[in-house]
């Protein structure tokens, strides 16, 4: 060996992955956007023609989530950039930052929302009895909301985005809002006398599950920013990546990070004890490119050598 052992790039497998991720996602969070944009506008124009609170609760609830949603998307932009020298592990937190946000807008809204119907049911309500037909408004925006939320949680699991998770809950906790809604406002409509106090219950309804939605959300992305381990998955994901190189006896430490679309590993992996430095350094190369392939997500990788003596991990 007479000079340094050329490096190994990342493959191209990797980069396209990557790509890809950043489409799916973008592709996911518009089409969740311009749905709650189609929602809001109905929900609105239902409760200047019903005069219903639920309505208007459920309606504002989607248009402070098509905020959100302009905040994720710039975030998962934002989150994507490589690493520089201000930020060697990269971005990947603005995503769990943005979901964080996205948790305290929903909460703070839900309990400001909850006070509001108790105050407005405690003082009464003289409107005249609400439209018997309010109900079919609501009842279209839980089932459309319930499919987005089924798509854009395929998505978020798939690309392990904490902040795409927390707002795929949002369309789940945005469905069951609605459903609220419907059953408030077909309670009115057998009992007419009683329509707002159904109406503003329901309201109320919404404001508790929007509470949910956001401490919730707040959770799971703290847990990120945290450095909370992920799951098993990706453990037994690098460890069989890491053991599939020729030459690797065993391994044996093993950390990962996990932050929005990143995840730096660091591994202590086992070589024969007769190998020379630069050939071990060869095998390091080839455990983190197969990590990385193995995991797209992995910005970066350490990989520590150890020499491997049989049995010497046996109890």
């Amino acid at each position: 060996m007479t000079r340094f052992p050329e490096p190994l790039p990342i493959s191209r497998q990797v980069t396209r992955r990557r790509l890809q991720r950043r489409r799916e996602m973008h592709y996911a969070a518009r089409r969740g956007m311009w749905l709650r944009i189609l929602i809001v506008a109905v929900e609105l124009g239902g409760f200047f023609f019903f005069g219903s609170d639920a309505l208007l609760v459920d309606g504002l609830a989607s248009f402070i989530d098509i905020g959100a949603s302009f905040l994720l998307l710039l975030c998962i932009y934002l989150a994507d950039r490589p690493p520089d020298r201000g930020h060697p592990h990269g971005h990947g937190r603005f995503e769990p930052l943005a979901g964080v946000q996205i948790g305290i807008l929903i909460l703070v809204l839900g309990l400001w929302t909850a006070f509001q119907q108790i105050r407005v049911v405690v003082g009464g309500d003289p409107r005249p009895p609400i439209s018997p037909y309010g109900w079919m408004i609501p009842l279209l925006a839980a089932i459309l909301l319930e499919l987005c939320y089924r798509s854009l949680k395929k998505t978020a699991e798939k690309e392990n985005s904490p902040a795409m998770v927390a707002d795929a809950i949002h369309y789940r906790m945005d469905a069951l809002a609605s459903s609220s809604a419907v059953v408030a406002l077909c309670l009115g409509a057998f009992f007419p006398r009683f329509s707002h106090l159904f109406d503003h219950l329901g309201a109320f309804g919404i404001a508790l599950i929007m509470c949910v939605a956001g401490a919730v959300a707040i959770r799971q992305n703290v847990a990120q920013l945290l450095d909370r381990i992920p799951s098993d998955h990706y453990f037994d994901l690098v460890r069989k990546a890491a053991l599939s190189v020729e030459g690797i006896r065993a391994t044996e430490k093993l950390k990962l990070q996990v932050y929005g679309p990143d995840a730096q590993v660091a591994i202590d992996v086992e070589v024969d004890d007769h190998l020379s430095v630069a050939e071990a350094h060869r095998l390091s190369q080839r455990v983190r490119r197969m990590i990385q392939e193995a995991w797209p997500s992995v910005r970066d990788v350490i990989v520590h050598i150890e020499p491997y003596y049989p049995g010497d991990h046996d109890e």
